[in-house]
């Protein structure tokens, strides 16, 4: 999950009329409802929003709450309200879960599923996308749409803001502020106002003239301007040129973005029709042939990426492991390996480039096809550390790896650990009451030969949990200033989450730690946590 703080950028407009609001004051209350809270997320125009936790089974939470100076206001609290029954009754895997609501002492809140995605709008900014994949999104958000729809509810803010694109891969569309029913009779008076209600670049022009009576087909044309942009690659900013796009999804888009509602697509299944057998089509395989090779490419990297990170922890009898990483959607040529020894022994294996990008993936893909090479060394981690540490300075003059090795052997209750350009092993022992850190100040592989290494050698008992991490000034750096330290705070969650099994605990020290943390300080290209647990 990575969270990211620019969530909601671009924000949708409602103007109440005769309505002076000042700044308030932000609070974090410790708990909203039954639900504790860990952080602050982000700050909405109507809205706050706070990370919470589920006392049940610590999963975490989005907690939506009405800003303080809305509570007075009966048509936002209304509006609230009915944001919390529409999600209630779209019940879909491309719409956010619902959780739970109700008053607190603050006012009223939401409990929404927590989703560990990017938005639509960070993923067209930052990513290529190949044709197809744009197209595969657009046909996820239409089927959220048809399920809306079938309950008689138009979203009316359809944007990439309020898409979420998740780590494997799913959408996920959220925020139902504006969202109407159809048959929804506005107020009396409301009618003549014509409040602007949405955001402009991906409103229709009825919806611009009138936000009170729109039908399905507004919020068509919305989906109309975001897939011109997944597919162009960029955002639009409110200026389309079709000629841009491949020509069989011009046709489409023409008529779901017709200024007339009546020339538009009427229901979204015919826009899912049109758009499902394009992408069946001869057509669409030529178009294919004219696509974006930038596109391409970086889906390629992606597969490759995949290969780096196991798809699922071992089943290790007397070892529970948890692993998360907070790159969701870039690509990071972090390698992470789990290794079955002989005599029931284990070697956990956390390796990162400084190299990033294309040339970082290579140098990662090499890295891993030495180490399986090199496996009959691993039960001696000093051996092996030189002898990989000497191939790569032979092979490669510019390129530097950080990387950690852990052995443990349950047998005689023992691990070795060697780090070279990490930061420290933290170890919390069954029944302590503090964090143990240790630190081997080994530098980075493949610098200079003639580097000697040295080793840490501890005791590993039942009920012991480690963790292994690749954040790199997250403590005392000789670069990071002493406000940047964030040891303490990192200490913190460990103990706070002991408790927790050891994926929950990862999981949990990412939300934590991440974001109240600078750029500097975590290097937000990937994190990865590793947390083990030494089992009966």
């Amino acid at each position: 999950m990575t969270i990211k703080q620019d969530f909601f950028k671009q924000p949708t407009i409602i103007e109440i009329e005769g309505t002076v609001i000042e700044e308030e004051e932000i609070p974090l209350p410790k708990k909203i409802g039954p639900y504790p809270i860990e952080s602050l997320l982000d700050k909405g125009g109507m809205s706050l929003l706070y990370l919470g936790i589920l006392p049940e089974t610590h999963e975490p939470l989005i907690i939506k709450v009405l800003s303080a100076k809305y509570l007075s206001h009966p048509e936002m609290t209304s509006r609230f309200i009915q944001e919390a029954e529409i999600i209630a009754m779209t019940d879909h895997p491309n719409i956010v879960k619902l959780y739970g609501q109700g008053k607190w002492e603050g006012g009223l809140y939401i409990a929404m599923e927590f989703i560990q995605g990017i938005s639509l709008r960070q993923l067209i900014m930052q990513n290529a996308l190949t044709l197809k994949r744009a197209l595969e999104i657009v046909l996820q958000i239409a089927y959220a749409l048809f399920h809306l729809h079938a309950h008689g509810v138009i979203h009316r803010d359809l944007k990439p803001e309020n898409i979420l694109l998740t780590e494997s891969g799913g959408v996920k569309v959220i925020d139902f502020g504006i969202a109407q029913l159809h048959e929804e009779r506005p107020e009396k008076g409301l009618n003549e106002a014509k409040r602007l209600m949405g955001t402009p670049v991906y409103m229709s022009p009825e919806q611009k003239e009138n936000p009170l009576t729109v039908s399905y087909n507004s919020d068509i044309y919305s989906l109309g301007i975001i897939t011109y942009e997944l597919a162009l690659g960029k955002l639009s900013h409110g200026v389309i040129h079709l000629s841009l796009l491949a020509p069989g999804l011009q046709k489409i888009l023409q008529k779901a973005l017709q200024p007339s509602p009546q020339e538009r697509y009427q229901d979204i299944v015919d826009f899912i029709t049109d758009l499902s057998n394009y992408l069946e089509s001869d057509e669409f395989t030529t178009d294919l042939g004219r696509g974006n090779v930038t596109g391409e490419l970086f889906e390629d990297l992606k597969e490759a990426v995949r290969t780096f990170i196991p798809l699922q922890t071992p089943n290790w009898t007397k070892v529970e492991i948890g692993l998360a990483q907070s790159n969701i959607m870039g690509i990071s040529p972090v390698y992470v390996d789990f290794i079955d020894l002989p005599n029931n022994c284990t070697a956990v294996l956390l390796a990162e480039p400084v190299s990033k990008g294309a040339s970082g993936i290579l140098y990662s893909a090499i890295v891993k096809g030495l180490l399986l090479s090199l496996r009959d060394l691993m039960e001696d981690p000093i051996k092996l550390i030189k002898r990989l540490n000497t191939l790569l300075c032979k092979s490669f003059d510019d390129e530097i790896l950080l990387m950690n090795l852990l052995l443990l052997n349950p047998n005689n209750q023992k691990m070795r650990y060697i780090s070279c350009g990490f930061g420290p092993l933290w170890q919390m022992q069954s029944g302590a009451t503090k964090v143990n850190k240790l630190s081997a100040d080994n530098i980075a592989l493949g610098i200079t030969e003639e580097t000697e290494f040295v080793e840490i050698t501890s005791n590993w008992t039942i009920g012991d949990r480690l963790i292994l991490h690749t954040y790199k000034t997250l403590f005392n750096d000789k670069e990071a200033s002493a406000s940047d330290n964030k040891e303490p705070e990192f200490q913190a969650a460990l103990m706070d989450t002991l408790f927790l099994s050891p994926q929950r605990q990862v999981e949990a020290i990412l939300r934590k730690i991440r974001p109240a943390s600078s750029q500097k300080i975590l290097d937000a290209s990937a994190v990865t946590l590793i947390s083990i647990s030494r089992k009966m």
